[in-house]
Formats: structure tokens, sequence, C-alpha cells
């Protein structure tokens, strides 16, 4: 395989949950061997392993890559994609969520004694996409308040919470909406994180693009050459790793991003086109022929990750 392709960096606890098959157990053959394409070594691996397990995460059968690992629990958490975040992401990306001007806005004023609710309320406004704009006060361009005001309720500061909307948000001399936008969003930062995950998507897309040019001319030169080419066909272990840095990257880009509709966003923006990049590449990997000829994979034997992430990059039409 090409070596010089783009890598993610992937924590190794990651790793584990993202191995984690339909049935609920990782093959540590499989994890060993996913790891060390990764960079990290059997020793990093196993310290892992024995923590999660003192944890009460997984249980532990076996011994060395022969071992197999049980989620005590759905271990899918750690990798599982927000689907709602997402396709709301793919229908703006094609047009199927304009923006009607309406800016949402928040105030609070919850006292010093309930400041752990009140931390959680400013995080549950941040997780949710909205930005601050001054003391207690945060703006969101999404309809948010089913979201913001279940969470007052539970914490039980809604009397403490004021909502608003606008459509003539002005902030000192700022007023045009895209200026506000850069004003209140890291508009760079995210844009440079949805940079790394195109980066990575291009580079398995190449690498599977020059996989299959290689099977191709192999099946034109006679018996000798097509047997020499199925060699060429992407092994199993790679195809997870591509899978496993594709996730870990694409949760990087997409759970700090706000979801801004396009109106507000620089054109052209590069979290669409790493979109769809990322939906390329993983329909392609989710393509049999895309791993080595072997036989039909039993029920259960894939890892989750693989239909987490079917069921979440369809085209809008779908959804």
């Amino acid at each position: 395989m090409n070596g010089t392709r783009a890598r993610a960096e992937v924590p190794t606890r990651l790793l584990v949950h993202a191995l984690v098959r339909e049935d609920g157990t990782v093959d540590a053959g499989e994890l060993y061997e996913v790891a060390g394409i990764l960079g990290m070594s059997d020793q990093q691996v196993r310290l892992c392993v024995k923590r999660l397990v003192a944890e009460g995460r997984f249980t532990h059968e076996g011994r060395g890559r022969k071992a197999v690992l049980r989620a005590v629990a759905d271990a899918t958490g750690a990798i599982a994609p927000d689907a709602d975040h997402v396709r709301h992401a793919y229908r703006q990306d094609h047009g199927l969520a304009p923006w009607d001007g309406t800016w949402h806005l928040f105030a609070f004023a919850v006292p010093e004694a309930r400041r752990a609710a009140r931390d959680t309320l400013r995080d549950k406004l941040l997780h949710l996409g909205a930005a601050p704009v001054q003391g207690g006060l945060y703006a969101s361009a999404n309809p948010i308040e089913d979201l913001v005001e279940a969470e007052a309720r539970h914490l039980g500061v809604l009397p403490a919470l004021t909502f608003l909307t606008s459509e003539d948000l002005r902030i000192g001399t700022l007023h045009e909406p895209r200026e506000l936008a850069a004003s209140l969003w890291p508009l760079k930062d995210i844009a440079a994180r949805y940079d790394r995950l195109s980066t990575l998507a291009e580079s398995c897309l190449q690498e599977m693009n020059g996989t299959e040019a290689r099977e191709e001319a192999g099946e034109g030169r006679g018996e000798e050459a097509r047997e020499g080419a199925k060699g060429l066909c992407v092994p199993e272990a790679e195809r997870l790793t591509m899978a496993v840095e594709l996730a870990a990257e694409f949760t990087r880009a997409m759970e700090p991003d706000p979801l801004l509709p396009p109106e507000l966003l620089p054109h052209p923006w590069p979290g669409s086109r790493a979109r769809e990049l990322a939906a390329t590449c993983w329909s392609r990997l989710a393509t049999p022929g895309l791993q080595r000829p072997d036989p039909e994979p039993e029920p259960g034997s894939l890892p989750s990750l693989f239909s987490l992430y079917r069921d979440v990059l369809r085209p809008p039409t779908d959804i």
C-alpha cells in the first residue's frame, strides 16, 4: 500500500471502540494489526485495553492477538456520529435548509449559588452552536429554542432564561450577517479542520483509485497478471484503518461546527467539499470489492462503524 498518504490522529481508545463488531466483540488480532498501521505500539494497545477492562467497559478473553474483547455496554458512543447534526449539514450543502434571516438569542443570569447549572447551560448552548455575544447573552442562526428550553428546565433554571429573536442584530458597527458570523464564530479554525478532512479523504480515494487501476491493468494481461493483481486489492486491515481515520477526522471537523446557514459563510466553504468527499470515500470503503476476495463475512463480524456511517452519510433525497 502507499505509505505516504495522509494520516489522521486516532486515539488508541477510539480505535478500540471503532473496531467493535455488530456482535459486541473486538478481535485482538485485527486491533493490533490496524494499530500497527496507525503507528501504535503493541504496548500502547495493551495498556489501553487494560484500562478499558479495569473501567468495566470491556471484558477480556484469551491472550495476545488471539484474544477477544467483549463490550459490556454500548461501545459505539465514542465514534457514533450525531445523526441529526450530520444530516442537517448535508441538507444545507444541497440547498435544502435556507436561512430565514432570523437570529435566535438567549440571555440568562443564573446566580453564583447555581454555578454548576449555569456552566452546564452555557456548555449546552455552545454544543448546540450558539456563540457568546457578551456576558450571559448567546446568539444562534438556527432555531434551537426547544433544545435549550429542555436543558434549562432539566437544570431548574428556566425562569432565569430569556428567549428572543431578531432580524436586525448589530454588534458595535457590525450589522451585515456574514460579518457578524465571522466575528462570533471561529470560522478559520473550523475551515482548517475541514481542510484536513478533505486532505485525508482525497488521499484515501487516490489510494483506492490506484488499486483499482492496477487491478484493471492486470485483467488485460492474461491469467498470471490477473492472479498478481488480486493481491493489489485493499487488504481488510488497511480498509479498516481508512474507515477509522475517516471517522475520527470527520468527528473532529463536525463536532465544533455550529452549522451556520450557507448564507452566513464564506464562498466557497470548505465544509461542503469535505463532507462530499467524505461521503464518496465512505461509500467506496463500504464496497465489498475494495477488500480482498475473502469469503462472505459472518453475521455480526463487521465493525459497527460501517453501519453507523452508512445510515448517516446518505444523499439528502434519502433523508
